[in-house]
């Protein structure tokens, strides 16, 4: 059974405009599926995951292309990266949208070869898994989230009418589609297997990476860390490994889309801003596995019970606007006096912020860190307080509080 994606409306769209289009994300999160959902039934495809045509990718480009013409899909295309000079050959020879559909899940390895190579010409569109909206089969060609009172409404007209209970089983169950969609019932065998399969066929050829057990270390220390601000050398004293090696085994999790690095606001008017990012999960079932919670309720009233909300809100919004194929002005903004607003959008040069409360009752309160922001220049837009209220409530004219089963 499909389940309708964002993105599957802008595919077309953005290969009507590029020769190339390059789906790039983590495993498992339905890339091959959407392209050939979206495919035309005389676009050829293929797959380097068979060990006899990846063998002639590698061996021989040129034959490969003139045995597979366009238009084409090449899934897994990182597995062959000497067959990029010869897609540059054949787009600049034929000259025309939409010949090549590619998908990746390596981006540490693949990017520069696109970058260097294929700048210019192809479309790239990073993909995650279901967002709720996806995996609850509700509106997906809807603008991405703004905290504004038109977003707010147009998105209440579906909400998924989720309690907390049904809220903390998506959050644990994760996006991947096998888990929420499909046929796999063994989160927990399904998640092991996943990590072990990143470990083995994303990570092991890595030279930064030494030893897969205290990799596999370091993505349970990410994972307990997720939504708070980072520290590097925190980080490796705690995995026992360098500082250095610890950025660099970072750079592998935000490059393959397991971690997002959400920056700080800066300006130019207060030099009392804080300057390191906010790490988190991209797949909040991934790092529940990670952290050890074995089901919905001890997650939902354990430790991190606030921290994971705000990483399936940091998540949502993200797909939202790439499952759009948009990317957001996103930040947090926190000052050296402890004032904090989770997420800020910049947007025109407007601000509009963000706050997540893990709560039912609105508060007036919300608003106070959200003064913060009075000090900074620029205009100051419409904000909202996503919580587990019933209803959206105005705070004030400019606050909201808004029911986190919109997104």
């Amino acid at each position: 059974m499909f389940y309708t994606r964002g993105l599957l409306d802008r595919i077309s769209a953005g290969s009507a405009q590029f020769p190339a289009l390059l789906l790039t994300g983590p495993r498992q999160v339905g890339k091959t599926t959407l392209l050939q959902h979206a495919a035309d039934t005389d676009r050829r495809y293929v797959t380097l995951d068979d060990p006899t045509v990846r063998a002639l990718a590698r061996e021989d480009p040129s034959l490969f292309l003139r045995q597979n013409p366009p238009p084409l899909l090449i899934d897994e295309v990182q597995y062959a990266p000497g067959l990029f000079p010869y897609l540059k050959v054949e787009i600049d020879r034929l000259r025309r949208p939409g010949l090549f559909w590619l998908t990746g899940s390596q981006q540490f390895h693949m990017m520069r070869e696109v970058t260097e190579t294929l700048a210019g010409r192809v479309a790239v569109i990073q993909m995650l898994g279901f967002s709720w909206r996806e995996g609850t089969r509700r509106r997906v060609d809807l603008e991405p989230f703004l905290p504004t009172r038109e977003c707010v409404a147009d998105r209440m007209v579906d909400r998924a009418g989720a309690d907390t209970e049904e809220l903390y089983r998506f959050i644990w169950t994760g996006s991947m589609p096998v888990l929420s969609a499909g046929p796999v019932l063994d989160r927990s065998l399904f998640l092991s297997s996943y990590v072990q399969t990143y470990l083995q066929r994303d990570v092991r050829d890595l030279s930064q990476v030494g030893s897969q057990e205290s990799f596999l270390r370091f993505l349970k220390a990410c994972a307990a860390r997720t939504g708070q601000m980072l520290n590097l050398s925190d980080l490796a004293r705690d995995v026992d490994i360098s500082v250095g090696t610890a950025r660099s085994w970072l750079s592998i999790l935000e490059a393959s889309l397991q971690v997002y690095l959400l920056p700080p606001f800066h300006t130019n008017v207060t030099k009392r801003l804080i300057k390191r990012p906010k790490m988190y999960f991209l797949d909040t079932g991934l790092c529940s596995y990670l952290a050890d919670w074995t089901s919905p309720g001890t997650l939902a009233s354990g430790a991190m019970a606030g921290a994971i909300l705000e990483t399936f809100v940091l998540a949502e919004i993200l797909k939202s606007w790439w499952h759009r194929m948009r990317q957001p002005s996103l930040y947090f903004y926190r000052d050296k006096d402890g004032r904090e607003v989770d997420f800020l959008f910049a947007q025109d040069r407007v601000l509009y912020p963000v706050e997540v409360k893990r709560s039912a009752t609105p508060q007036r309160d919300w608003r106070r860190p959200l003064a913060a922001l009075d000090r900074l220049s620029g205009q100051r837009g419409p904000g909202a307080v996503i919580c587990l209220a019933a209803a959206p409530i105005a705070l004030d004219e400019l606050i909201m509080a808004v029911p986190v089963d919109i997104l």
